[in-house]
Formats: C-alpha cells, sequence, structure tokens
C-alpha cells in the first residue's frame, strides 16, 4: 500500500517528465509518446516510467533514444520538482494496451464462433 506521499510525487513527476517528454527533448524521432504511468519506491529514491508509444514498431528505438538522453531527463526533472532526492528513473515500454487489444480480439473471436453455432 503506497503513501499519500509516495502518489503526490508520483503524480508530480508524472506531469513533469510528460512535460520534459514534449517541450525539452525536442526530438522529432520519438513520435508521439504518452507516459502512462509513474511508479515510485517508498524511499522515493527510484522511478519506474510506464510511456505508451503511438507507433508499435518504433518502440525499441524511442525506448534507446530515450535513454541516451536519461542524464538530461533527470536534470530537468531536478530543476522541475523540489524534493530531498531526485529519484533515478528507468523507462519502460506500457504493454497494456497490447494486451486489451489481444483480449478484444479473442472475445471477438469467441462471439463470431457463437453466432455461427447459432446459426446452423
Amino acid at each position: 500500500m503506497s503513501s499519500h506521499r509516495v502518489d503526490k510525487v508520483e503524480h508530480l513527476v508524472r506531469e513533469q517528465i510528460s512535460y520534459i517528454l514534449l517541450h525539452k527533448l525536442q526530438d522529432d524521432d520519438l513520435g508521439f509518446i504518452t507516459v502512462t504511468d509513474v511508479k515510485l519506491s517508498a524511499d522515493l529514491k527510484n522511478a519506474k516510467i510506464y510511456l505508451s508509444v503511438l507507433q508499435k514498431e518504433r518502440r525499441d528505438f524511442v525506448l534507446n533514444k530515450i535513454n541516451l538522453r536519461l542524464g538530461f531527463i533527470r536534470t530537468e526533472l531536478a530543476h522541475r520538482i523540489r524534493i530531498k532526492f531526485v529519484p533515478e528513473l528507468k523507462f519502460f515500454i506500457d504493454d497494456t494496451l497490447d494486451y486489451v487489444e489481444k483480449i478484444e480480439g479473442l472475445i471477438n473471436e469467441i462471439h463470431k464462433k457463437d453466432n455461427n453455432q447459432s446459426n446452423s
């Protein structure tokens, strides 16, 4: 169970990382990126940042480019938030939407089979 402070800092980090990616990186190669979630450790020293990339085939490329700019992103974050320690950042691709699409596809397949069997 996370504390109220951790929740507030997660929200703040999410907002600021979104801003940094949108306005400070100035890299058109990245395309459309959304920060979907931030998970902070209880001591606020480590942050897992989950990104959604619009173009699925470019996910690895985008993740590598962001990891190359990790120092810049962390420095920008340090300038934008006031906490004792700026967390170490680790970026991950959020594949939740892929999972949702897969489940919807399976459900649609089941419905098609049911409709075909009831029509026979």
